[in-house]
This record gives C-alpha cells, sequence and structure tokens, in this order.
C-alpha cells in the first residue's frame, strides 16, 4: 500500500502518522509538501495529518484548502481515491468540500488537550474493519476547534446514510453531554464521505499505536487501511 502525508506550514503529527502507518502496513509512507501539484504515481491512500496549518489564519484549514496539491487531492477523491484526514486534516477536509459540515470553536472557547473515548458506529468501512459495530477506544485531543457542525438537514442526512464514524462517548459507551467535549453535534467525533472512502475525524489515533506511547486503541484503524487494500 502507498501512501502519501501531506504537509503544510504548521503541521505537526506528520512523523506520528508515517509511524502508525508503517507499523500496519510495513512501508514508509511519501512526505509531500503542500506546493507540489500531483500525488506520487500509485498512491493508495492521501492523508492530511494534524497541526496548525497556515497558523490557524483565517479559519483553521482555510488556507491549507487552497494549497497547490489540494487540486490533485480533489481529483483523487473524485476517482474514488481513499483519503484520511485527522483533526486538522478533517478541518482541511470540510474546507476543500470533500467533506460536508465545519470544525467550529470549542463550546468552552478553551483548546482541549487530553484523552478522550470514542465509540465505533459501523465497521463496514475501509477504516473500521478492525473493530466491532459499539466499540469502545481511547483517542487523544488536542484541538481549539473541534466542534463538528452540520445544519439539521446534512445532519440528518449523515446519520440516516450511516455515515457517522465515530462518536464521542463515556468509557461505558453512552453518548453524554459530558463525553463531548467540544460540543460536537451528536457527539460527532468523525464522518465519513458518501461513498465512505474518505474520513475525517478530530481525535489522533495514530498516538496510540504501541504500547510505549501508552496503549494500541488507534491501531485497528490503521490495520484495517492495511487490510483494504492487502484485499483490493
Amino acid at each position: 500500500m502507498n501512501a502519501a502525508i501531506i504537509i503544510f506550514p504548521g503541521t505537526n503529527r506528520e512523523r506520528d502518522m508515517a509511524i502508525a502507518l508503517q507499523k500496519a502496513t510495513g512501508r514508509k509512507p511519501a512526505m509531500l509538501f503542500h506546493q507540489e501539484t500531483a500525488l506520487p504515481a500509485g498512491t493508495d491512500l492521501v492523508v492530511l495529518p494534524g497541526g496548525f496549518s497556515h497558523g490557524d489564519y483565517l479559519r483553521c484549514g482555510a488556507m491549507a484548502a487552497r494549497s497547490p496539491i489540494m487540486d490533485a487531492v480533489r481529483d483523487f477523491a473524485a476517482k474514488g481515491g481513499h483519503i484520511l484526514g485527522v483533526c486538522n486534516g478533517f478541518q482541511i477536509l470540510t474546507e476543500a468540500g470533500l467533506l460536508p459540515g465545519a470544525l467550529l470553536r470549542n463550546a468552552s472557547l478553551r483548546f482541549l488537550s487530553m484523552d478522550c473515548h470514542l465509540r465505533v458506529e459501523r465497521t463496514d468501512t475501509p477504516f473500521t474493519s478492525q473493530w466491532r459495530k459499539g466499540d469502545i477506544f481511547r483517542a487523544p485531543m488536542a484541538h481549539g476547534d473541534g466542534n463538528y457542525f452540520a445544519d439539521d438537514a446534512t445532519l440528518e442526512r449523515l446519520e440516516g446514510q450511516g455515515q457517522v464514524a465515530f462518536r464521542y462517548v463515556t468509557p461505558e459507551g453512552e453518548a453524554t453531554e459530558a463525553a463531548n467535549r467540544n460540543g460536537a453535534r451528536n457527539n460527532i467525533a468523525g464522518i465519513l464521505s458518501d461513498n465512505r472512502r474518505i474520513l475525517g475525524m478530530m481525535p489522533h489515533p495514530e498516538d496510540l499505536v504501541d504500547p510505549l506511547m501508552g496503549g494500541e486503541d488507534g491501531l485497528p484503524l490503521f490495520r484495517s487501511i492495511a487490510g483494504t487494500f492487502a484485499t483490493a
């Protein structure tokens, strides 16, 4: 499997993402600067990692979404390519129009840096096949603008079509207000595109893929991706 990680000025999670992908796939991903205009030949997966692209000026992800490489990413998506966006990457995907909705300031108006718990809402996707539906896993969050918002019609469509991938929950699996630290609508932590080949999520599964990191809760996501291409 050939993965390409896009790096913008201010990206800071690309090495964590590379470690997670290499651990799951056995292959080192390509690192691609945002001023490039084409993806490497044979790319299977594009990853937009976390950080603070362009210093989060204007809106988080707004400037990155207009970088030269994003035309190639949009073409890749239009052809059915697989894309993973985490934290700032999720923000970029919404700003680029590749996922619906927007990431607003956290309800507390404070930057959140802590662990959270996520519930897996479906497992028939390229990103979640190594879990069982309803599984709970831990993931670190580190964001100031992670409050997922969509209008009522979009939210109804996302829920009705099963495009919610992950939801903020208690360790016991309840989607409570207290578990929803950033105020996201319907406790949404991650969503899928219509064809389920694009995933955007706010917490960082790449930061829990090894016992030395404090656990391997995030590893099933990367093993799911690896398994998708191993059987393709």
